[in-house]
């Protein structure tokens, strides 16, 4: 098969005995073999287990079995920040316990349930903390695109992986960007789905995280986002139903909707000619399909609103009661510290703080505009090797990390559904990405005209040169 065969198209192929899925996962065990050394994506293999998955699956679908799920046996890379039954899990850090995981996620259960051959894990900085994906366990995870720049973080394993084309799609999760910035930064797309949308045991940063993928069409993110969102009882909070598949909604049209354009960062960081010139191709395109676009030349929402978000993000990281902080990195100490040092009042008036605010933006969605289109980074992917200036100032992360989370993180706070698209390449060759967002569980909007975009300035014939 081609290499860049989506998910759906690879899935398919197996249904109709194009192809066995022993010899799709073989292909993909030889592209990690040939390309992951230079890159560092994928961090522990499991390749025994998957293969007598894929032997085991071919055998049923050659004995005649004709009922098999919509992704049956299309390889899938797990980010080292959850918990697979049988699986090691990491994050990243050095202290972490030995030993498998005991229990798995729901959302993996969703993605086993769904065909996926759970194949390898992939990297991502301690604990997610930060926005590139180094750690001193694994080391550098690079970008394919160019090898000195990195792949974002903290999905960023996730990202290299699926843009060098070991896999058609990779698990990812998000708590402040993490899937939208490695998208950017890859040339993918991730959409980050709105909260709830996808169920966790216990939602990660009070509520802030989400899981999802990292894909190369917008297809392919709404058919796993099918399998993965389902409603769950057992929940503090879940999402208002899907009207029909989001898959759907690929090729729907979305109506003429209120767009609005902004390039301006709460956060003061100066937003790079790149970002702005790809944030003005797609204000463009959405004006050629006949949407309403204005501009919004002022700050979305306080910075100050931002600390809150740290505080809820500390108490996260001082969590992990398991790992020695003596062990952990000397950024996640200090955040850890801060996190046990957190008084419970204060923290109470953090939720309560960010959830005011949530109210005040999401009203505008409802009042002002439908769709709100931003850079996903302020900056171009920086060189490798910025986890050693965040060691270096363990209390206050380099500009460029900054950078990098300024437009996405409020969307966590929110719990909106954003997604960033490849629309643009910068002439250093780096793909920079836009970020769209719809209002609040508007999963299926922000779908609809994401596919449109693809449409409209299709993507898939991009990818980086590999050696």
């Amino acid at each position: 098969m081609d290499e860049h065969a989506s998910a759906i198209d690879t899935a398919a192929a197996i249904r109709a005995k194009e192809v066995s899925p022993l010899e799709v996962l073989d292909a993909t065990l030889a592209r990690i073999d040939a390309r992951n050394p230079a890159l560092n994506a994928v961090i522990w293999r499991n390749d025994d287990d998957a293969r007598a998955m894929a032997r085991a699956l071919g055998d049923r679908i050659v004995g005649g079995v004709t009922d098999l799920p919509p992704f049956a046996g299309v390889p899938l890379p797990i980010k080292d920040l959850l918990p697979v039954a049988g699986q090691p899990v990491t994050f990243g850090s050095m202290g972490a316990p030995e030993g498998p995981a005991a229990q798995s996620e729901p959302v993996v259960t969703a993605f086993v349930d769904a065909g996926f051959i759970l194949c390898g894990r992939t990297n991502a900085p301690e604990f997610g903390s930060v926005t590139v994906t180094e750690n001193t366990r694994f080391g550098v995870t690079r970008n394919p695109w160019d090898t000195s720049c990195t792949p974002g973080g903290s999905s960023g394993g996730a990202a290299s992986s699926v843009a060098s084309g070991m896999f058609a799609a990779a698990h990812a999760g998000d708590g402040g960007g993490s899937i939208r910035i490695p998208a950017s930064c890859c040339g993918l797309v991730g959409h980050k789905p709105s909260r709830g949308r996808v169920a966790d045991t216990v939602p990660g940063w009070s509520g802030l995280t989400t899981e999802g993928v990292l894909t190369r069409t917008v297809a392919d993110s709404a058919a796993i986002l099918d399998v993965i969102s389902h409603p769950d009882p057992l929940a503090w909070w879940s999402p208002p139903g899907k009207e029909r598949p989001f898959a759907e909604e690929v090729g729907a049209h979305p109506g003429r909707l209120r767009v609005v354009v902004n390039t301006v960062s709460a956060l003061g960081v100066e937003v790079a000619p790149e970002a702005v010139a790809a944030v003005d191709h797609a204000a463009s395109l959405l004006e050629s399909l006949g949407h309403h676009v204005t501009r919004l030349d002022a700050d979305l929402f306080d910075p100050v609103d931002l600390g809150h978000f740290l505080h809820v993000m500390q108490a996260g990281f001082a969590d992990h009661l398991d790992i020695d902080p003596a062990d952990m990195e000397p950024h996640n100490q200090v955040s850890c510290a801060a996190g046990r040092a957190l008084d419970s009042l204060t923290f109470a008036s953090s939720l309560a703080t960010l959830q005011r605010m949530t109210r005040v933006l999401l009203a505008r969605f409802d009042d002002e505009f439908d769709l709100l289109v931003t850079p996903t980074m302020a900056i171009e992917p920086p060189p490798v090797g910025l986890l050693a200036q965040v060691h270096a100032q363990p209390d206050f992360p380099p500009m460029e990390i900054i950078s990098m989370a300024a437009f996405t993180a409020v969307f966590n706070i929110t719990g909106q559904p954003a997604v960033s698209l490849p629309l643009h390449v910068s002439p250093s060759g780096l793909p920079v990405g836009v970020q769209i967002v719809a209002g609040a569980f508007r999963d299926a909007q922000l779908i609809r005209v994401a596919a449109q975009l693809e449409a409209a300035d299709p993507w898939i014939h991009r990818f980086p040169a590999y050696t």
